[in-house]
């Protein structure tokens, strides 16, 4: 069964941290980009960080460029995102995705997506 699994969101204070995962069971993420996304209520499903499979080169939006780092663990089979100095602007359902080759998936590549999971950042 193919599927990613994100896990580590929470409830945090505004400047706090959370590290989120991306864990992939029935393939293997090395020849994969991964992507991470997030939802506010009310908003569009947007990209926020990309992580390449080849060369392993990352891309951020502007929004979170400097705060977030995304990152990957071929071993583990995982792709992480340490999110700091979080803002309540943050607050969204966040998910992850992956796309074949070196290209990073969006959302309209996305057929399925997982569950998500929350991160709340209180003010």
């Amino acid at each position: 069964h193919v599927q990613l699994v994100e896990s580590g969101g929470g409830l945090v204070q505004a400047g706090g941290s959370l590290r989120l995962s991306c864990a992939a069971s029935g393939f293997t993420l090395d020849y994969y980009a991964v992507g991470w996304f997030r939802q506010a209520p009310g908003n569009e499903r947007q990209g926020g960080s990309c992580i390449t499979s080849r060369d392993g080169k990352t891309y951020y939006a502007d929004s979170v460029k400097g705060r977030f780092t995304i990152s990957r663990d071929n071993v583990k089979n995982t792709v992480y995102l340490q999110m700091n100095s979080l803002k309540p602007e943050d607050t969204a359902v966040y998910y992850c995705a992956a796309r074949g080759g070196n290209f990073c998936p969006t959302v309209r590549d996305v057929r399925s997506w997982g569950q998500g999971t929350q991160v709340t950042v209180s003010s």
